[in-house]
């Protein structure tokens, strides 16, 4: 009897390991969910889509607009007639209401497709944080810091606010209003309302960049900067 041994008939050489089969049953998902991810990321430090739902900043933009939003422009960075979307439960002391985890996951996938959460809002930044705003001025026109202001992107033969007011914007706000004055729940809404309807540097989505839909109204968004309003006045020590 020869001492060398022999392999056991029906062993095989070792091969290499296969994936388990759920792995390999739901290899498909890696490639949607991976664009999925890159979606996500893009939408949450670069560029968020969003819809228009309202009439208030009629003629610059009109219900059923589609634009992107560029979380690009830092709070401090923004400068009046720039047109923002921000998170309005804070500065507007609006209701947050309460989701579920399926609600959640449902109004998630929805704003990829430029669905916001109801506590999104539209306006154009009209005060920077120390500005005196003021309606109106003797001529009618909106004044700050002292200067009466022209603002080419409210509609002809409308008046900058039928509701007076007068006010200066704490640190780390802005106060914000609607192009259609008229039809606009914005800042002066709110005064009485904690926050008094200045909105937090903070809760500031980002500053609309380009309008997508519809084709025939393709293009950057006018952001009409005031560019002759003087600096606030800086405060003096202990004020």
């Amino acid at each position: 009897m020869s001492a060398d041994t022999t392999p056991e008939q029906g062993s095989s050489a070792p091969s290499r390991t296969s994936p388990p089969t759920g792995i390999r049953r739901h290899r498909w998902l890696l490639g949607p969910a991976t664009l999925l991810l890159l979606v996500i990321l893009v939408r949450t430090f670069l560029v968020t889509p969003f819809g228009i739902p309202s009439g208030s900043m009629q003629d610059t933009l009109l219900i059923g607009d589609r634009i992107l939003v560029s979380r690009l422009t830092a709070p401090a960075d923004l400068q009046r007639g720039d047109v923002v979307v921000f998170d309005a439960s804070q500065g507007f002391n609006l209701r947050v209401p309460e989701r579920g985890l399926f609600q959640t996951f449902v109004e998630a996938a929805q704003s990829i497709f430029g669905k916001g959460q109801p506590t999104d809002y539209i306006k154009r930044v009209i005060g920077l944080p120390g500005d005196h705003v003021k309606c109106c001025a003797p001529d009618g026109r909106l004044e700050i810091n002292g200067v009466a202001v022209d603002e080419p992107y409210i509609a002809p033969g409308a008046v900058p606010s039928t509701m007076t007011f007068d006010v200066t914007v704490p640190p780390d706000r802005f106060w914000v209003m609607g192009d259609n004055r008229g039809a606009s729940a914005d800042s002066r809404a709110h005064l009485g309302d904690p926050g008094g309807g200045m909105v937090p540097g903070e809760d500031i989505i980002g500053k609309v960049w380009v309008r997508y839909w519809p084709l025939g109204r393709l293009g950057y968004v006018d952001q009409g900067q005031l560019a002759s309003v003087p600096a606030a006045p800086v405060p003096r020590n202990g004020e």
